[in-house]
């Protein structure tokens, strides 16, 4: 089966990202936009890259659809479109390869209302070693999505302001993200 990343998924993607418009490094890797690290032709973002809002929207679109398809390719259960939203969203942040090498892909395909998924996605909460309170608030809520009844989540895309270029403030559903 096919699925197609939604446009809830999408804002809820979005909000989880933060927008920058000026070239940052992240952990040793150019990014610009939604969190994008290359452009849609496969160019990797380097330094000094700047782009408009409306660019960062576009790459947006064309980089998710990207991931949709590729988790879409992994995936041989039958899921609701939250769950597939969130494993979009989660991919999107780890990296495909992870997401394909990942003991939650697989007990997504060996039984999607399995409660162990919800523990897979705050395994993903490291950045160079390190636990980051951002990434258990998203992976919370990713989890939060997939397991919810119709994608009930709020896709309120997030207040941010950076410092450097590395530090997000998020407010989604009454907390504090950091990214």
């Amino acid at each position: 089966m096919a699925y197609t990343f939604s446009q809830n998924g999408f804002q809820f993607l979005q909000a989880r990202e933060g927008v920058e418009l000026t070239a940052y490094n992240k952990d040793g890797v150019w990014t610009i936009g939604y969190g994008n690290t290359f452009y849609e032709n496969g160019i990797p973002v380097k330094k000094g890259d700047k782009i408009t809002q409306a660019r960062a929207e576009s790459l947006f679109k064309v980089v998710a659809l990207q991931f949709s398809k590729q988790v879409s390719n992994l995936i041989t259960a039958s899921l609701t479109q939250s769950q597939f939203d969130a494993l979009v969203s989660l991919a999107y942040n780890i990296g495909i390869s992870n997401f394909r090498k990942s003991t939650l892909l697989k007990l997504v395909n060996k039984n999607p209302k399995d409660s162990a998924i919800r523990k897979e996605f705050l395994k993903w909460i490291y950045s160079q070693g390190k636990v980051l309170q951002g990434l258990i608030n998203r992976r919370k809520l990713e989890a939060d999505l997939y397991f919810s009844a119709g994608g009930a989540i709020s896709t309120t895309p997030a207040t941010t302001a950076g410092i450097g270029g590395f530090l997000f403030f998020s407010i989604v559903l009454g907390t504090i993200l950091y990214k």
